[in-house]
């Protein structure tokens, strides 16, 4: 009997209609209900519609900063506030951040060639390392401008404008970091997630100017640069939490709890007898997995192959946001890889 070794990886229009496909009642209900394809086509459209989000949600975020910022100038002319100079200036660094995830979200539908053969999705996790160092610029600035303030004070005119626009800035910020999270969220992608999280930082800095206006208006000359070093720790705790989640998307970590679903889903496939190993990873804002099955070695090679399209059409119902699955069966028995087991030692 021919022993077959056999991967599943395509996704022609019902590639998983066939006997070893049994997900359930349920499971054909909901399929019938919200009818999906797995073709590539279709894959790459769903990509796209990442990426128009993405972009979407960055040129809005950059509209509403902009408005933000220019009405904060308006009142740093009318007061001479040092403090509402910073934060304006920190909300216009903040719209810049839409330049590396704009282009992010371009490069990132170019589809795959010869050279980058898994796409360009990777470019957003470059965009994540430019916001990790806006952030980090941000709470170096924060800190430079706070201590300055603390060597040398200086009177504030117009207090009550400068309040009124550390709440606009706060307002600002908070919407834009909402919305940038959500959507990156949605998605699936850490780098819009992360400049969501520096907008909320720079939201944190505008309401310490409103603190800090307070506080010179009782006469305390000392507690708008107190508030400056009180934002900066609070900039570098997101600070940390957005490195370490760039971090880990570089290094292609994943939620543990993806791994379950993905290994309880082959193991619950008709015609699987075990699993070997199994892997996921982030390309861009779509997840890929490539996991090895054991079938009946007394299958022929269509069958096995069967068996590996149901557990790849199961997957792409069960694991979210995934964009592709690689499904490789095994014949039970013998270890069939021996050939090239040396070359996998470390």
């Amino acid at each position: 009997m021919h022993e077959p070794h056999v991967t599943s990886h395509h996704h022609a229009p019902g590639s998983g209609e066939h006997q070893h496909d049994e997900p359930g009642r349920w499971h054909r209900l909901r399929h019938a209900l919200r009818p999906h394809s797995h073709d590539t086509a279709d894959q790459v459209d769903r990509e796209l519609e990442g990426s128009k989000a993405g972009i979407r949600a960055v040129w809005v975020s950059l509209a509403v900063l902009a408005v933000t910022a220019a009405l904060q100038a308006v009142v740093v002319a009318l007061s001479g506030s040092v403090a509402l100079l910073g934060d304006t200036l920190h909300n216009v660094a903040d719209a810049l951040t839409a330049v590396p995830l704009f282009i992010a979200f371009v490069v990132g539908r170019r589809p795959p060639n010869r050279r980058y053969t898994y796409g360009y999705g990777r470019a957003e996790d470059l965009a994540g390392i430019v916001i990790v160092v806006f952030i980090a610029a941000s709470a170096v600035f924060a800190a430079v401008e706070a201590i300055r303030r603390l060597l040398n004070p200086a009177d504030v005119d117009h207090l009550p404008a400068v309040a009124l626009a550390g709440v606009l800035g706060f307002l600002g910020n908070e919407v834009v970091a909402q919305y940038r999270i959500r959507v990156g969220r949605r998605i699936g992608s850490a780098a819009l997630v992360a400049d969501g999280l520096h907008a909320r930082t720079d939201g944190f800095t505008s309401l310490g100017v409103l603190v800090g206006a307070g506080g010179l208006a009782l006469g305390w000359r000392w507690a708008d640069p107190v508030v400056g070093l009180l934002i900066t720790a609070a900039i570098l705790v997101v600070l940390a939490g957005a490195a370490r989640q760039v971090y880990r998307r570089l290094m292609d970590a994943v939620d543990p709890a993806l791994l379950d679903t993905v290994e309880r889903t082959l193991r619950e496939t008709a015609g699987v007898l075990d699993i070997g190993t199994a892997r996921l990873r982030w390309i861009g804002h779509r997840l890929r997995a490539e996991c090895e099955i054991v079938v009946d070695a007394r299958l022929d090679v269509v069958a096995a192959h069967d068996i590996a399209v149901a557990a790849e059409h199961r997957l792409l119902h069960a694991v979210p946001r995934l964009g592709s699955a690689l499904v490789h069966a095994d014949p039970n028995g013998a270890d069939h890889h021996a050939v090239v087991a040396h070359h996998h030692r470390p």
